[in-house]
């Protein structure tokens, strides 16, 4: 059964456009990777400054290999993109500062689903 992982990013109204940006220049970073099966970035409308990146995989294991592998790389400086998650630079110039201002994972394993039935 797929498993989701969110992590829920608190992010200051300053800092909005630059995560946004940062998540955008890697939008397909993740697609090819083992296992994937879906990704939202969610924007707060009201009542948070918590943004949530919704990730989707085939099984734990897909999604702890993505972590160990093209993520690591990513929030490191190492991404194909020439910058991680945190804006980093592979060829060793200082990183700015993280857009979010705290990080947590929630884990949930997918019991039921539905899909349109005339998409």
């Amino acid at each position: 059964m797929s498993v989701v992982k969110i992590n829920v990013l608190t992010v200051p109204a300053e800092q909005r456009e630059t995560l946004e940006k940062r998540f955008a220049s890697r939008a397909h970073a993740v697609e090819n990777s083992d296992g994937f099966e879906w990704f939202e970035l969610l924007r707060p409308v009201e009542g948070t400054d918590s943004y949530l990146v919704y990730t989707r995989w085939r099984d734990e294991e897909s999604f702890q290999a993505w972590m160990e592998g093209p993520m690591k790389a990513a929030h490191q400086g190492g991404g194909a993109q020439g910058g991680g998650a945190q804006g980093g630079d592979a060829q060793g110039a200082e990183r700015p500062k993280p857009a979010a201002s705290g990080s947590t994972l929630w884990s949930f394993e997918v019991v039921q689903q539905a899909a349109p039935t005339n998409p």
